[in-house]
């Protein structure tokens, strides 16, 4: 019942929104007072002209409107400034959640969810598409406010006196000297603003492209923690840019209109002496540029209800079953693992598909679904046991289904048939702790985070102490070339761990999860960037843990698993053959062929 109401739920932007109703409705609000100041404006103007036009002038009138209107420019000014700092605050603070719960969502999607999708379809739509759609929402208060103003106010200036152009030029050198000032300021804060943008980018490339070593280590939440801490810290850094620069641009603005307020009474005052023709007045006070602005923001307000259009069903197209997948977990939890694991009739064919949008005839707009474009049995009644404690090895050629097992096994892929089993239970059943601390697994191509060794090691285990933490780098042969480190383990290794080699990242990977001391530990390829040398000690440590921990790997190299219990040989999706390495070696050709071939 509660999965149906879940299901109801819509999520979209408006849930968002709503959180801050109050701070959006003081928004519009601020930003109306400041629109109906231009329109009382331009009306009080009007009227001080017509006092001081007709057969019998009243100046004295018209300096008094002209006074009313010089308090409406300073309030408009105040209403744009209020509306500026609301704006900077809850845009940052909703595009802080929009950032935060998208992050959270791409935790949840699955494996084959990502073999599905390029990296930038997730980076562009937790990073970017949430910054674009609160900025057009903006944009369209703004516009519209502009377009309804423009309508009531179209009038062209231009100024025909000396002595108002020698003020007006006064006041473009202060303007010029302002924008000088605020361009520095500005490329200040904006360095700083990108940095922090490139490290919840480059935080977000992280977390999608390490979701398996993420979801095999636990560290969903732990990594939730690091991705708030740093959408905040780019939300702080975000609104001291948007204030910083509002304050220049205020500043500059309200000197302007002030000085045009002055005009005007200048103006007057030139008309009282005689100085200034009406017509010359008129055209002083004029806006010239009001139906040039009218049509361009009437399509500015186009291009962003397009905007907004667009970014909420790429953003909320996360949360679509259909497409983005997520994870599925039981709610077993099982206090202790053994260690068994056991396939029972297991089927899985991979599947391709490819995303469109059509249109149906009973369908008003464009749907997007989604098409299988091929598909590809890889197994087929799939039945194998490991028993506990035990180190054992799937071999066969390239593209016999080794890789998959492990997918299976840890539950990266669901299979379409039969059961996955770990001390009797279908993982299907098991809640997603269970499942996550019985498995460590250590890919071909591990992901190493932007940390210092020792950090890498710590999200394994939080609470591991130094010698836990050297024993796990002895371990996994690592020890020498840490201590060739000036700061050792406090050493950063870059993102994704580009200060280290390929053999360095996979041999820290092995201690991560030594560390993690998981009853079931999975080595997919994970020799397989090491020398000779390295390939030999890892292999002693892989040894070494026999009879404590359910071992499985998947190699190529077959020299590297003469110790192991039991080698399973695949072929065709199959389990042909399994044994020690020495009873294959004398009865499977297939085997021999391969060790012989590996070893020229």
């Amino acid at each position: 019942m509660k999965n149906k109401q879940l299901k109801k739920k819509k999520i979209g932007l408006t849930q968002y929104l709503a959180k801050y109703k109050w701070g959006i409705f003081l928004y519009i609000f601020v930003y109306a007072i400041a629109s109906a100041c231009s329109i009382f404006m331009t009306i009080l103007a009007a009227n001080a002209i017509e006092k001081i036009s007709g057969e019998t002038p009243d100046f004295k009138w018209g300096m008094i409107l002209a006074a009313i209107v010089l308090g409406l420019t300073i309030l408009q000014r105040g209403c744009w400034y209020a509306s500026g700092w609301i704006y900077s605050k809850y845009s940052a603070k909703i595009m802080s959640d929009l950032n935060l719960d998208l992050a959270k969502q791409a935790f949840k999607l699955n494996s084959k969810t990502y073999n599905d999708h390029e990296t930038g379809t997730f980076v562009q739509r937790i990073v970017s598409d949430p910054e674009r759609i609160v900025e057009s929402l903006a944009n369209i208060v703004d516009f519209m406010t502009e377009i309804i103003s423009a309508i009531i106010m179209i009038i062209y200036i231009s100024t025909l006196d000396p002595w108002v152009a020698l003020i007006f030029v006064g006041t473009i050198i202060i303007g010029v000297a302002l924008e000088a000032k605020r361009i520095v300021v500005r490329r200040k804060n904006r360095k700083d603003l990108r940095a922090k943008n490139d490290k919840i980018n480059s935080l977000t490339t992280e977390i999608v492209r390490s979701e398996k070593d993420i979801k095999s280590l636990g560290l969903e939440e732990k990594l939730s923690e690091v991705s708030k801490e740093n959408y905040n810290a780019y939300r702080k850094a975000r609104i001291k840019f948007d204030i910083t620069d509002m304050n220049f641009w205020s500043l500059r603005n309200i000197i302007v209109e002030i000085v045009g307020a002055l005009v005007v009474i200048f103006g007057i005052w030139q008309m009282n002496l005689g100085a200034m023709t009406l017509g010359t007045f008129m055209i002083i006070y004029s806006n010239r540029g009001s139906l040039r602005n009218l049509i361009w923001d009437v399509g500015a307000v186009a291009n962003s209800f397009v905007d907004i259009k667009v970014c909420h069903e790429r953003m909320f197209a996360l949360f679509d079953e259909k497409e983005f997948v997520t994870e599925k977990f039981g709610k077993k939890k099982l206090d202790k693992i053994v260690g068994e694991v056991e396939f029972k009739n297991v089927s899985y064919t991979f599947k391709e598909y490819e995303f469109e949008e059509i249109s149906k005839e009973n369908l008003k707009k464009k749907k997007r679904e989604r098409k299988l474009v091929s598909e590809n049995q890889i197994f087929k009644d799939l039945s194998f046991k490991i028993v506990p404690n035990t180190t054992v090895a799937f071999v066969g050629k390239s593209g016999s289904g080794k890789s998959t097992i492990l997918n299976l096994m840890s539950k990266m892929y669901d299979s379409d048939g039969g059961e996955v089993l770990i001390d009797g239970n279908d993982i299907k059943s098991l809640n997603k702790e269970t499942l996550r601390k019985a498995i460590s697994l250590v890919n071909q191509f591990p992901y190493i985070f932007d940390m210092t060794i020792k950090e890498n090691l710590l999200l394994a285990k939080s609470n591991a102490t130094d010698e836990e933490i050297n024993e796990a780098i002895r371990k996994a042969s690592l020890e020498d070339f840490v201590s060739t480190l000036p700061k050792g383990i406090e050493t950063k290794v870059g993102e994704s761990g580009i200060k280290l080699s390929g053999g360095q990242k996979q041999r820290l990977a092995i201690a991560r999860a030594l560390l993690r001391n998981s009853p079931i530990i999975i080595f997919d390829e994970s020799t397989s960037s090491l020398d000779n040398f390295a390939q030999e000690e890892v292999k002693k440590s892989i040894d070494s843990l026999k009879g404590q921990s359910t071992i499985v790997i998947v190699a190529h190299r077959l020299s590297t698993i003469k110790n192991v219990d039991k080698i399973f040989f695949l072929d065709n999706g199959q389990i042909v053959d399994d044994g020690t390495f020495e009873e294959l070696f004398e009865r499977n050709q297939k085997f021999k062929a391969m060790f012989l071939a590996e070893n020229v």
